[in-house]
C-alpha cells in the first residue's frame, strides 16, 4: 500500500472513545506503590473494577504472587483470565511484550495458548531505561527490584523484524488482532512496512507510547507528530490510541481525545492520579479518563462498540 492510496482523517464513529486499562505491566515494582496489583486475586479484582468503571479493553500481564516479579508463563495467566472473562464483557488483551529481559519465544506463549481477541505487539527495538528510578527509593521491598531497574542502563528491548514476524505467524491465524505499540516515529514506519507486505490487516490499532526513556517524549508536539505521521501513513485504516507514562498520562489522554483518538490508562503506565497522589486503583484512573472524554462532549465506547470499531473476533472465540 502506498501513502497516497490511504484516505486521510481517521476518526472514531459517533464520538466514541475506547478506554484501554493496562492493569499491572512489568515496569513498576512493588516498592513503588502499595496499590500495584501482584497476585491473581488482585489482578482479577482490579481488571473487573476497571471494566465496571468504563474500560472496554483490559491489557494484562502476570506476576509472581510472592515477589511481584513479571511472570510470562501461561500458568500465571490461567489464574485470572477465566475469572475476568466470566465477570466482564471487556475485550481482553494479552501482552506479547512481557518484560524486556525475556526472549520472544517466552513472551508470546500466553497469547499463543489463550488466543485472545487482542494482543500487544511492540513495533521496534528501543533502549529501555528505568535506571533513573532507582534514586527515588531508599530501600526496596524485594531483592530483585533494584538490580532489575539498574540493569536497564545497558538494556535494549529487542523487537526485531524477525521477532515481529514470529509473533504474527503464531497469533494471526488464531483471529487475534493487535495493539501495535509504537514507542517512536520509526515504529509507525515499521508497521507500514508490515502492512505493505500484507502481514497485518486494517484497521490497525496503533498505540502510541510517550515518555519512556529511550522512546519519544511527552511534549504536545511529540503527540501531534505521532498523529500526523500515522494519518499520513495509514489514513482511514487505523484507530489511534495513546498512553502517557507517569505524570503525563492524563494530559496526553486529553490531547488524544481532542484529536479523535483513544486512551490507555492503568497502573502499568502510571502510578498517579494527580500531582503527588498515588492512584489507589486502576478504576480510579479509568474514571479520570472518562471525565476527560465526557467533558469533551464524547462518549466512552462499550466493549461491543470497541469490538466493532477494531474488528475483533468476539469474546466467545478465545481459548479461556
Amino acid at each position: 500500500m502506498t501513502e497516497t492510496s490511504r484516505k486521510p482523517g481517521a476518526q472514531l464513529p459517533k464520538g466514541k472513545v475506547i478506554i484501554t486499562c493496562a492493569v499491572t505491566g512489568a515496569i513498576h515494582t512493588p516498592t513503588m506503590s502499595p496499590y500495584l496489583p501482584i497476585t491473581p486475586d488482585q489482578i482479577a479484582a482490579e481488571a473487573i473494577a476497571a471494566a465496571e468503571a468504563g474500560a472496554a479493553i483490559l491489557h494484562l500481564h502476570a506476576r509472581d504472587p510472592e515477589t511481584g516479579k513479571p511472570d510470562q508463563t501461561p500458568a500465571a495467566f490461567a489464574r485470572f483470565l477465566p475469572r475476568i472473562k466470566q465477570a466482564t464483557n471487556a475485550a481482553i488483551n494479552i501482552t506479547t511484550g512481557g518484560s524486556p529481559y525475556m526472549k520472544v519465544e517466552e513472551r508470546v506463549r500466553p497469547a499463543a495458548e489463550f488466543k485472545p481477541e487482542v494482543a500487544s505487539l511492540n513495533m521496534g527495538s528501543i533502549n529501555f531505561g528505568l535506571y533513573h528510578l532507582v534514586d527515588k527509593y531508599e530501600t526496596f521491598k524485594f531483592d530483585w527490584e533494584k538490580p532489575h531497574l539498574e540493569a536497564t542502563r545497558d538494556l535494549v528491548f529487542r523487537n526485531s523484524f524477525k521477532d515481529i514476524e514470529y509473533i504474527l505467524a503464531i497469533c494471526y491465524d488464531n483471529g487475534t488482532r493487535f495493539e501495535f505499540e509504537c514507542y517512536d516515529i520509526a515504529h509507525l514506519y515499521n508497521l507500514s512496512h508490515f502492512a505493505d507486505r500484507g502481514l497485518v490487516k486494517p484497521p490497525f490499532f496503533v498505540q502510541s507510547v510517550f515518555g519512556l526513556l529511550g522512546g519519544i517524549g511527552t511534549h504536545p508536539e511529540d503527540v501531534a507528530h505521532m498523529k500526523r505521521t500515522a494519518d499520513r501513513l495509514f489514513g482511514d485504516q487505523f484507530r489511534w490510541s495513546v498512553l502517557g507514562a507517569g505524570a503525563s498520562q492524563l494530559r496526553i489522554a486529553a490531547q488524544s481525545a481532542a484529536l479523535g483518538g483513544n486512551i490507555r490508562v492503568g497502573l502499568e503506565d502510571s502510578l498517579w492520579a494527580g500531582k503527588g497522589k498515588l492512584a489507589k486503583s486502576n478504576a480510579e484512573q479509568v474514571v479520570l479518563a472518562r471525565k476527560i472524554i465526557e467533558g469533551l462532549g464524547m462518549e466512552v465506547a462499550t466493549p461491543d462498540e470497541a469490538r466493532e470499531i477494531l474488528s475483533l473476533k468476539g469474546g466467545d472465540k478465545v481459548a479461556f
